[in-house]
C-alpha cells in the first residue's frame, strides 16, 4: 500500500505539469457544462450534450491518460527505476490506475451535477461511468505497455479513442454504424445513461460489456507477457 500510495501521488504532483493529461480530465465535463447553459433548441432532449459527452469522455480521457503515463515514463527510464527500486508491476498500476479512476471521477461527478442526476439516477450514472472507465484504462494500459514512446502510443491511441468515443454518437444516425456500435462497451453505456430514469438495465448491456472487458484483460494480460516494463 506504500509505494502504491507514493506513485498515486507522484501522479498527482505531476497533474499540472502535464497539460496533456490535465486536458484529458477538463476537456468534456467543461464543455458539457457551457453546452448545456448556452445552448438552448426545441425539441433537444433533456441533458443532451452531459450524456453525450460522458461517453465521450469515458472512451477517451481514461485511455488516454493512462497509454501516456505508461509511454511517458518508459520513455524517460522512470519505470526501469522504479522497478530496481523494488516497485513492483502490480503496485505501479494499481497507483496510476486509482489516480486516472479517481480523477475521472471527478469529471464523472461534474457530469452529474450539470445533468441534476439525484437518487438512484445519480447512484447509476456513477456507477457506469465507474465500470467505463475501468475498462477503458485497460485498453489504454495494453497500447502503453506496446508502446516505445509517446509518440508511437499517442499514434496508435488517437484513432483506438476515435472508435470508442465516437461510435455512440456516430450510431445515432447510421444503422450499420449502430450494429458495430453494439459491440463496444460505450455503446452500452450509452444505452444506459440516455435510459436513466426509464429503461431498465437489460441482459445486452451486462454481456456485452463484460465480454470487452474480459478481452481488454486478455490484451493486458498478453502484453504484459510479451513486452513486461521494459
Amino acid at each position: 500500500m506504500k509505494n502504491i500510495s507514493v506513485i498515486f501521488l507522484k501522479q498527482l504532483k505531476d497533474t499540472l505539469k502535464n497539460k496533456a493529461v490535465l486536458i484529458q480530465f477538463v476537456m468534456f465535463p467543461l464543455m458539457a457544462v457551457i453546452m448545456e447553459n448556452a445552448v438552448k433548441m426545441e425539441g433537444m432532449p433533456e441533458n443532451f450534450f452531459v450524456k453525450l459527452f460522458s461517453v465521450m469522455f469515458v472512451g477517451m480521457a481514461p485511455l488516454t491518460c493512462i497509454s501516456s503515463i505508461i509511454a511517458e515514463e518508459k520513455e524517460k527510464n522512470t519505470l526501469r527505476v522504479l522497478m530496481m527500486s523494488n516497485v513492483k508491476p502490480f503496485e505501479y498500476f494499481c497507483g496510476i490506475g486509482s489516480y486516472v479512476w479517481l480523477m475521472c471521477m471527478v469529471g464523472a461527478v461534474v457530469f452529474a451535477v450539470c445533468g441534476k442526476f439525484s437518487g438512484k439516477d445519480l447512484a447509476v450514472f456513477l456507477l457506469i461511468m465507474a465500470v467505463g472507465i475501468m475498462i477503458s484504462e485497460l485498453i489504454g494500459a495494453v497500447i502503453g505497455i506496446f508502446s516505445k514512446n509517446q509518440m508511437s502510443a499517442t499514434s496508435i491511441t488517437v484513432p483506438v479513442m476515435m472508435i470508442f468515443s465516437f461510435l455512440p454518437m456516430l450510431s445515432m444516425f447510421n444503422d450499420t454504424i449502430e450494429k458495430i456500435a453494439d459491440l463496444t462497451y460505450t455503446q452500452q453505456l450509452s444505452d444506459l445513461i440516455n435510459g436513466l430514469g426509464g429503461t431498465s438495465i437489460s441482459a445486452k448491456n451486462i454481456v456485452v460489456s463484460i465480454v470487452n472487458f474480459v478481452l481488454a484483460a486478455v490484451l493486458f494480460d498478453i502484453a504484459y507477457k510479451k513486452r513486461g516494463m521494459e
